[in-house]
């Protein structure tokens, strides 16, 4: 029976994927640094391990036996300002550096590590011939306008999105996304040095049952959710026409089980998606039409560092794990609108 280290595992996805696996027959050491910014309070912890990625003498502990790591303890989301940048260094940046140093000093080689969208930056671009063209961030005089789309530094037109591969492009934008890709490099650096397998998973927009409530470590859709519990107007962002991919958690947590599975040599990034691209817009009308209103605000607000268009391929995954998506936007954010939330709000950022 394959041992799996789970860590993260009383998170928001780290839980669906401790259910998952359990249902698959996997021997899961379950750890969790139990933070009350992602978990509330009150977190179920049955079953799970108070650990810290950052205490390597617990984690060797921890490993023995282990055959892979399943690594989804990380701090997330967009945060509240420039002041949340040491917690997303420590935990995410540092937490990964000490796992993988104390997977090698246990003799375990192979990790399945929760990535993100947010690595690429800006998605794929062509202007009105086809070709490629790298946008670069947009000007707050734009924004103040009202001029939301990327467009060509050259003509000044406006730019059409395409597909995100795993091959394209990677430039963070955000704090988050800085040390998402730090622990990306660091897993690389990790393979090449010990001869281990990475499968970095990188998940687009995840949502479904048990997130957590209006926090800005949440999800935007759980946000919108939790508007609507109040019975307010969901707020969406500039003009909501912002291309998203949508993937359920039941989704995730499967690309999860069948990379653990998986044996890939080295480093290998897959992107988590649906296949099908959706409006931030879109996700607020469907959400509030399933909870009967009230309607989305179209704000024309906006926050620095928000990319415009993000949406991804799902073409490797299918190929490399045989993975593709089962529950479809529209029918997924449907059944969401009354899904349970957990109650992290008002916790606080996370500690350092």
């Amino acid at each position: 029976m394959t041992r799996v280290l789970l860590t993260g595992a009383a998170g928001f996805i780290g839980g669906h994927i401790l259910d998952a696996a359990r249902e698959a027959d996997l021997d899961v050491v379950a750890v969790d640094a139990m933070l009350e910014s992602a978990h509330g309070p009150a977190a179920d912890a049955e079953g799970i391990t108070d650990l810290d990625v950052r205490d390597k003498d617990a984690l060797v502990d921890a490993l023995r036996g282990v055959d892979v790591v399943c690594h989804q303890a990380a701090v997330v989301g967009a945060g509240v300002d420039a002041a949340d940048a040491p917690a997303y260094a420590s935990h995410n940046d540092y937490g990964t550096a000490v796992l993988l140093a104390a997977m090698y000093e246990a003799g375990c080689s192979r990790l399945v590590l929760a990535s993100s969208m947010v690595v690429y930056g800006e998605g794929r671009y062509v202007d009105s011939s086809g070709s490629t063209v790298v946008p670069g961030p947009r000007s707050r005089a734009d924004l103040d306008a009202g001029l939301f789309d990327n467009r060509d530094p050259e003509t000044g037109e406006p730019l059409d999105w395409q597909l995100v591969e795993e091959d394209s492009m990677l430039d963070p934008r955000s704090t988050y996304a800085a040390s998402k890709l730090a622990q990306e490099n660091y897993a690389s650096a990790w393979a090449i040095a010990t001869g281990g397998s990475v499968v970095a998973l990188r998940y687009h927009n995840v949502y479904g049952p048990h997130m957590p409530r209006n926090t800005p470590y949440s999800g935007v859709a759980a946000m919108f959710r939790s508007s609507l519990e109040l019975g307010r107007a969901p707020t969406v962002y500039e003009d909501g026409k912002q291309a998203r991919d949508f993937v359920h958690v039941h989704d995730v947590a499967a690309a999860n089980i069948a990379s653990i599975s998986a044996e890939p040599d080295g480093f290998t990034a897959l992107n988590v998606c649906s296949g099908h691209p959706i409006t931030i817009g879109e996700v607020a009308t469907i959400l509030a039409d399933a909870r009967g209103g009230p309607a989305p605000e179209i704000t024309g607000r906006y926050r620095a560092g928000d990319v415009r268009h993000i949406v991804a391929s799902s073409r490797r995954a299918q190929q490399t794990l045989g993975f593709s998506a089962k529950i479809m936007p529209r029918e997924g954010l449907t059944a969401f609108a009354d899904a349970p939330l957990r109650d992290a709000e008002g916790t606080g950022p996370p500690r350092v």
